[in-house]
């Protein structure tokens, strides 16, 4: 999968839980549902591109998400 198809589906997944009234909650649930329903290459893939291009195209809630609980979607 490219980073374009990754980025645009991470963004869809944040969207998803950016209305919840907590914050820290919203982002445990965008790293939970990643690392539930993506491959581990593709949670790889995702993970690069945050390191290599400090994640240019996420929201900042899926970024946040990500960085937050990186240990969990390894």
């Amino acid at each position: 999968m490219e980073f374009d198809s990754l980025i645009h589906l991470a963004n869809r997944i944040g969207l998803l839980f950016a209305s919840m009234p907590d914050r820290a909650e919203a982002l445990e649930c965008i790293a939970e549902h990643i690392q539930y329903f993506w491959e581990r290459r593709a949670r790889a893939k995702l993970l690069e591109h945050v390191d290599a291009k400090d994640g240019i195209g996420l929201d900042t809630i899926v970024l946040d998400a990500l960085q937050a609980h990186r240990a969990i979607l390894l």
